[in-house]
């Protein structure tokens, strides 16, 4: 299915500038783009940009010393914007790329374009905002306009709003009102085409070219074999989503099958349109597919924590969403940073919590039911800081986005809104039977245990000496023994939380 391009009704522009320059940020791809498609409609000539803002991927270097850094994320970003890069220069144009400061680099682009406006579209994190900030002001100084616009999210901030005006809180009423608002407009595709010669050459003393991923300090991952960049993977994996989409609501929690959509990480970097993807689960849930009104809902989660994030900024320092959880005692010293470790590595002794882990560690990936078991665990069985586990997700995940993956941890912590209670402590041993009954995710990443039965697979501590020494394993050896009892560790997770007990049941 190609991916509509036709125009969205017709605006007139704010303002109409000679020559604007188009700054990406999220929002890699040249279509249904709304600041594009303002730049297009208001300039007679335009520039695209991107930068590789040292101020984030400087805290991503494993090494000091000079080695490469491995992050799947750089190298996915990396090869999306050599396609646009491709696909301007087909039409004139280019992207000016720079490895830097983008407060320093952006107003120095604009300057020596001579523009007379810079266009991006809305960033909701709080450092991105103050970043903005920054950079506008510089540009007025200058002269130069800075325009943001709504792109990333079909309702944004204080958009949708409770009956008394107020912000929500609790994610049903919220998706009900979402709906409700709902209207064509709000999903229309903006017009992205450019007349012949409309993307302006690059003057040759600003065509740099794009730095390497060494010269950054980071080297190729292949993560491209399992996860085409640019818009054109990103389509590639909606064609083939689509046609299992009426199935959605069956397969999604069962990590061995291929149920969801995989298509967070392209959306995460705006290879893909939220309003593309919208309007087909919503024309799909309208023709009477459950998968699709599931999977609608979904995308409305993550507008649902976007809008969190953008009236509780407060959250980006740490924050629980309700802060008498931040009352709570959390595990510390050596054994919580040993326990730590080995829910990092995949070594706790429970198998679909360990597969898990290998998932993420191998891929970049971790399946959405899997996500909230794990954070389960290490907040619930382990007692550690929900904070911790975030970080680590910050780090590994190809798909993170500060906003889902704040809300997904408070959600699972109970510290956030509209989260699980806080008795309500996952078994890691049980959802291992329903999830994935046969074991076929377990053994895909512990081979180590491939030959005990489906019954002992969940379980192995159980499992008799005579299965374990027919599989070969050892315990202790092997497969590490489980580092915690689950009943022993839901007792004392009960203790630990009745700091909020009172707050948590009113």
């Amino acid at each position: 299915m190609a991916l509509s391009n036709t125009p969205s009704p017709a605006f007139s522009p704010a303002h109409s500038h000679p020559a604007s320059l188009v700054w990406l940020r999220r929002d890699l791809r040249l279509y249904d783009h709304t600041a594009l498609s303002h730049a297009l409609a208001s300039s007679k000539s335009v520039w695209v940009a991107f930068m590789f803002d040292t101020t984030i991927l400087e805290p991503l270097k494993e090494s000091k010393s000079g080695a490469l850094t491995a992050d799947r994320r750089v190298d996915f970003i990396w090869q999306g914007i050599d396609q646009i890069d491709a696909a301007l220069r087909k039409q004139g144009g280019g992207l000016i790329v720079r490895y830097g400061k983008p407060t320093e680099c952006i107003p120095k682009i604009a300057s020596d374009l001579g523009v007379s406006c810079v266009m991006v579209n809305h960033d909701y994190e709080p450092s991105a905002i103050e970043r903005d900030a920054v950079i506008a002001s510089s540009l007025e100084k200058q002269g130069i306009a800075f325009e943001s616009f709504k792109d990333q999210v079909i309702f944004e901030k204080k958009e949708v709003l409770t009956n008394s005006s107020t912000v929500f809180s609790v994610f049903t009423p919220f998706k009900n009102a979402w709906l409700k608002r709902l209207n064509e407009g709000d999903l229309a595709p903006h017009a992205c085409n450019a007349k012949p010669g409309q993307f302006a050459v690059i003057p040759k003393k600003l065509d740099l070219g794009i730095p390497s991923l060494e010269s950054m300090g980071f080297c190729a991952t292949g993560i491209e074999s399992y996860l085409p960049p640019g818009s054109d993977g990103g389509e590639s994996f909606l064609e083939d989503f689509l046609k299992r989409i009426d199935q959605y609501q069956i397969g999604r929690d069962f990590p061995a099958i291929k149920g969801v959509s995989y298509l967070s990480t392209h959306l995460r970097f705006g290879m893909l349109s939220i309003r593309g993807l919208v309007r087909e689960a919503h024309r799909r849930m309208l023709a009477g597919s459950m998968g699709a009104t599931i999977w609608l809902s979904e995308l409305i989660w993550r507008d649902f924590y976007f809008m969190i994030l953008a009236n509780h900024p407060r959250l980006a320092s740490g924050a629980a969403f309700k802060p008498d959880y931040d009352g709570i005692v959390w595990e510390s010293g050596a054994t919580a940073k040993k326990r730590f470790a080995a829910w990092c590595d995949g070594k706790t002794g429970y198998p679909l919590v360990d597969a898990a882990m290998h998932q993420l560690n191998q891929s970049g990936y971790m399946h959405n039911r899997l996500r909230m078991i794990v954070a389960s665990f290490l907040t619930k069985d382990l007692g550690i800081d929900w904070r911790w586990g975030e970080a680590y997700f910050a780090k590994h995940l190809n798909d993170f986005e500060f906003s889902s993956n704040n809300g997904g941890w408070q959600w699972a912590s109970s510290s956030g809104c509209d989260a699980q209670p806080y008795f309500r402590i996952f078994n890691p041993t049980t959802q291992s039977q329903r999830f994935d009954p046969q074991g076929k995710f377990i053994r895909r990443y512990i081979p180590a245990l491939e030959k005990l039965s489906d019954k002992s697979i969940h379980a192995p501590w159980e499992a008799g000496h005579i299965e374990l020494e027919a599989a070969g394993i050892l315990l202790g050896r092997d497969y590490p023994l489980p580092i915690v009892n689950h009943d022993e560790a839901r007792k004392e997770t009960l203790v630990r939380y009745s700091v909020v007990k009172k707050v948590a049941s009113a």
